[in-house]
C-alpha cells in the first residue's frame, strides 16, 4: 500500500530531466545578457543544438525586464555591458530569492573568470564560445546536485560558427559610436566592446587595436591615433562582410 501511495503522489519529472542524450538541456530556458549580436548568435546556436530555449537581453535594463516576467534556469552574463557592470548583475542573481539555479559569467577578457567568480558566478565561459561540449558541460556541472539527472554520454565534438551578419551588426554599432565618441565613457565602452567582438571573431589584430586604445586611455595618453586606426580597421572588416 505504501508503495502504491508513493507512485500515486509522485510528481512528473521536468522536461529537462527527460532530455535526449544529445540534447541534455531540453526544457531549460537560458537568458543571455550580451550586447554583442555575434556572441549572442553563438549562444543561440549552442542552445538550439542542446535543446534549450533562449532569451536575450542586450543591457542591464533589458535583463531586469526579462527577469520580472519569468524565471530562467540559466543566466549567462557578459561582464562588459553598455549600461553597467555584469558582475553586479551576477551578484544580484546569486544572492536573490529565489536564486537563479545556474549563473555563468562570460567574457573575452582573460581576467574575467576571477571577476565573475568573485561576484558569485557558478562558472565561467570564455569567449569565443564555440564548443558544444564545453557549453553543455559548463552548465550541467554548475547545476545543483539535486536537480541534474544526466546519464553518462559521449561528448559532442561539434564547433558552431555564427553567421557573419551578427558580426556585421556589431561592427556597424562600433562605427556609429566611433563617429560620435567624445567622452570617457564612450571610449571605455568602445575598447571593451570591440575587444570582446574581436576575440569572438578570432581577429587578433582588431583585438590588439582595442587593447591599445584601452591602455592609452587609462594612461592618459592621446587616443586620436588609436581611434583613427580602429575606425579604418572597422571599415575594412565591414567591407569584407558586406556580402552577408
Amino acid at each position: 500500500m505504501l508503495t502504491e501511495q508513493k507512485a500515486d503522489t509522485a510528481q512528473p519529472l521536468p522536461k529537462w530531466r527527460l532530455s535526449l542524450p544529445d540534447r541534455p538541456l531540453t526544457g531549460m530556458t537560458v537568458l543571455v545578457i550580451e550586447d554583442s549580436r555575434f556572441a549572442s548568435e553563438a549562444v543561440r546556436l549552442l542552445c538550439l543544438r542542446s535543446g534549450a530555449r533562449i532569451r536575450r537581453a542586450d543591457c542591464l535594463r533589458s535583463a531586469a525586464r526579462h527577469l520580472r516576467s519569468y524565471s530562467p534556469m540559466v543566466a549567462i552574463v557578459d561582464l562588459g555591458l553598455p549600461d553597467g557592470n555584469g558582475a553586479d548583475l551576477i551578484a544580484t542573481l546569486t544572492e536573490g530569492e529565489p536564486r537563479v539555479p545556474v549563473v555563468l559569467g562570460m567574457s573575452g577578457d582573460p581576467d574575467g573568470r576571477d571577476v565573475a567568480m568573485d561576484a558569485g558566478a557558478d562558472s565561467f565561459l570564455a569567449k569565443p564560445v564555440e564548443s558544444l561540449a564545453v557549453f553543455q558541460q559548463t552548465i550541467l556541472q554548475a547545476m545543483p546536485r539535486d536537480m541534474v539527472r544526466t546519464p553518462p554520454r559521449a561528448m559532442p565534438t561539434d564547433v558552431i560558427h555564427p553567421d557573419e551578419s551578427g558580426l556585421r551588426d556589431d561592427l556597424n554599432h562600433v562605427a556609429e559610436v566611433l563617429s560620435d565618441a567624445r567622452d570617457t565613457g564612450q571610449i571605455d565602452y568602445i575598447a571593451r566592446f570591440l575587444a570582446s567582438v574581436a576575440r569572438s571573431a578570432r581577429d587578433p589584430a582588431l583585438e590588439e587595436a582595442a587593447t591599445a586604445l584601452a591602455r592609452d586611455h587609462v594612461a592618459g595618453n592621446a587616443v586620436a591615433t588609436d581611434l583613427a586606426r580602429i575606425s579604418g580597421m572597422v571599415q575594412d572588416r565591414l567591407a569584407r562582410v558586406a556580402g552577408f
